[in-house]
């Protein structure tokens, strides 16, 4: 699977250059700008990992935080740039329902197709459900409630304090899980004859970091070019702006991620493959969008913390129905296909909205 992203990366960066240059159709450089964009997701995956691995887990753990969305993040501030505040926000709706959902559901699906039953850190995932909770159903719906009849200027207030106490405990949590309490919950685990084993890193410092920085530029470049083909897509398509958002925009910034979750339930790493789904769904929630409320203050148009009910009513039963199967640290194919079945729905409700 790496080479095949590594080749893609290499026939795809040029010809989003040339394309961006020469002006050709809109619809094929979405594709194109789309494929290249999940190969250079894979690239930055790789590279902090091995960088990860390299500098011992406490600044890993940073670095994963950091850049296991910044893919999503450059293509949301491109977005915000544009004025397309409505697909931005839609775009981390859709992350959110993607990893609690499609990416959940694949991997407990994929897994228990092998192994008729999985586990995974059962005292892990009910942290991680006071997270969510917090996160999506405090911090999202709160200020809809609050905001409902307030002027631009006080809503946008609130948004920002919001958004600050968001990446504080973000940070907060980095904290407890990295340094204060870091292996302090796993003496009850079944240890892992394999946790012992030195991993490798795929690539040395230098050579990581320079990969980083490059795929990271690529991915700014290109990002740019995709936000400017979502008008005539929509059009072309029939799409609205909330369906690009919430499912395209979604599942091309975490696609690479996705599959490494999936791979990872299917060798029967259910931590990890849980651990990336939910992981990845409270950085966005907890770090991204926050960054993002912020960062819209230098643009024309600034973006507060306010989504629309679907949008609200999704996440929030995407929350509590991920809380209700993953509890107990134990999953099957059956849980993974009631979480894909509810992903479809909220898919096929977002398209005909």
């Amino acid at each position: 699977m790496n080479k095949v992203f590594t080749v893609l990366c290499i026939i795809g960066v040029p010809v989003s250059v040339a394309g961006a240059i020469l002006h050709w159709s809109a619809v094929l450089m979405f594709i194109v700008y789309c494929l290249t964009i999940i190969a250079l997701a894979s690239i930055i995956g790789r590279a902090t990992e091995s960088l990860a691995i390299a500098m011992g887990p406490r600044i890993g753990g940073l670095l994963n935080a950091t850049f296991g969305n910044a893919v999503e993040l450059i293509i949301s501030i491109f977005a915000l740039k544009a004025g397309l505040i409505s697909i931005v926000l839609a775009s981390l709706t859709g992350s959110v329902l993607g990893n609690l959902l499609l990416v959940a559901g694949l991997s407990f699906f994929v897994g228990g197709l092998k192994y008729k039953r999985q586990s995974f850190d059962d005292q892990e995932a009910r942290h991680n459900a006071g997270l969510l909770i917090f996160a999506v159903i405090v911090a999202f719906v709160i200020p809809e409630v609050f905001t409902h009849e307030m002027n631009d200027r006080d809503t946008m207030i609130i948004s920002i304090g919001i958004s600050v106490i968001l990446i504080l405990l973000y940070l907060a949590a980095l904290l407890f899980k990295f340094v204060t309490h870091r292996g302090v919950y796993q003496d009850k685990a079944k240890p892992d004859e394999n946790s012992q084993e030195e991993e490798e890193p795929e690539w040395g410092n230098i050579k990581a970091i320079v990969i980083l920085a490059v795929a990271t530029i690529a991915v700014a470049y290109i990002s740019e070019h995709l936000v400017d083909t979502f008008d005539v897509v929509g059009k072309t398509f029939g799409w609205s702006e909330l369906f690009i958002g919430v499912i395209i925009v979604a599942i091309v910034g975490n696609a690479a991620e996705h599959a490494s979750a999936v791979m990872m339930a299917y060798k029967n790493k259910m931590d990890v493959a849980v651990q990336i789904a939910v992981g990845s769904t409270l950085q966005v929630a907890m770090f991204v969008l926050p960054i993002l409320v912020l960062l819209s203050l230098i643009f024309t148009t600034s973006m507060p913390l306010i989504f629309t009910w679907p949008e609200l009513i999704s996440m929030v039963t995407a929350v509590l129905l991920m809380i209700m199967l993953s509890n107990d640290g134990d999953s099957n194919w059956f849980d993974g296909a009631v979480l894909l079945a509810a992903y479809f729905i909220m898919g096929i409700g977002f398209y005909f909205i």
